[in-house]
């Protein structure tokens, strides 16, 4: 009967470690979807100013120089 009983408490034990495991990787897993997101968000930032850029540069060689700022948030807006 002790054996049983001993048995039992360590199942026990490993079950409760086993679910501690489980929910620090839940939290784990948690934070790193929010550090995704926070990323993907930073990167679509980065295109949109990359394309901004690459399209003045574009119309300054186009042009022969770059517009001024108010010209080329127009331009922009137009296109």
């Amino acid at each position: 009967m002790a054996e049983t009983t001993a048995m039992r408490e360590q199942l026990e034990r490993r079950l409760t470690a086993l679910r501690a495991e489980f929910e620090a990787g839940q939290r784990m897993l948690a934070d790193l979807e929010t550090r995704q997101a926070a990323l993907r968000d930073t990167l679509l930032r980065l295109v949109g100013a990359i394309t901004v850029l690459e399209e003045e540069l574009d119309v300054a060689a186009r042009d022969g120089g770059p517009r001024p700022a108010g010209e080329a948030a127009d331009a922009r807006r137009a296109g």
